[in-house]
């Protein structure tokens, strides 16, 4: 198991010391009457996007990776690089917090995007963009899609796509079925059709979503992160913005980048 303390060069005090300001910061939201999951308020290093799709340009779309499945959970391993994913839901404050923390990092992330969410916080999907971030579909409510007959789980698909055109002028990089690992065949028929050549799985699973604490998850993606790993990881939990300080760290020690899922497969 990959360390994250102990190290010399200073490196690890200093992602300590970040992760004690954004715990301190979730404290005080909690404090304030958030919920025990709420980080802290929106800093004043996120930006605000203005203007609309059609004046700023429309979202890359999805794109075909021939040679690689249909459901995707990591690239070929040929690059010394990792996607950290998030599934794009809960309080807002941590999804400013998350990008910031990565953009100061120099990592870019892969968000995929709640409808429902993006209906409640539609300034987040070109927030996500402008940052050069990739955004994606994670479906309209967040149900168990495998579960759903057919033509309600094709609803979910394209009810957050025409969310996403709406606020972007596309229908995001990726589909990522909610609850659940891997699409049933079924969805990834309906992922197709609704115009995503491929389905976004995952090779490690943080478990932020479990409230393990901030060193489990760093734990978690340090034993399984390696080149070519998709990541998975959660806006809306505290333990994980405590947590990618850290992350980020402990993959610039062992030379790897987060980038994009759309750059790891390019």
């Amino acid at each position: 198991m990959v360390r994250v303390t102990e190290r010399a060069d200073g490196t690890d005090r200093r992602a300590a010391l970040r992760t004690a300001a954004a715990l301190a910061a979730v404290a005080g939201a909690a404090a304030a009457g958030c919920t025990p999951k709420a980080a802290s308020p929106r800093p004043a290093t996120a930006r605000e996007p203005t203007g609309s799709p059609a004046t700023r340009g429309p979202a890359p779309g999805p794109r075909g990776f021939p040679g690689l499945p249909v459901q995707i959970s990591h690239s070929p391993r040929g690059r010394p690089e990792v996607a950290l994913t998030f599934h794009g839901q809960g309080d807002p404050a941590t999804a400013h917090t998350l990008l910031a923390e990565a953009e100061r990092a120099g990592a870019r992330v892969t968000v995929l995007a709640v409808g429902s969410w993006l209906d409640a916080h539609p300034r987040l999907a070109r927030r996500v963009l402008d940052g050069g971030h990739d955004l994606g579909n994670h479906t309209l409510n967040h149900r168990d899609i495998n579960a759903l007959p057919e033509a309600a789980a094709y609803a979910e698909i394209t009810g957050c796509a025409d969310r996403l055109r709406r606020l972007t002028g596309g229908i995001g990089n990726w589909f990522r079925p909610s609850r659940a690992r891997r699409a049933s065949p079924l969805v990834a028929r309906l992922a197709r059709r609704a115009g995503y050549p491929h389905v976004l799985s995952y090779d490690v699973d943080s478990l932020d979503f479990t409230s393990p604490g901030a060193p489990a998850v760093v734990r978690a993606v340090a034993a399984g992160a390696r080149a070519g790993s998709v990541v998975s990881l959660h806006f809306g939990y505290a333990d994980t913005v405590a947590a990618l300080p850290a992350v980020l760290d402990d993959l610039h020690r062992r030379g790897l980048r987060a980038v994009t899922t759309t750059e790891l497969l390019t």
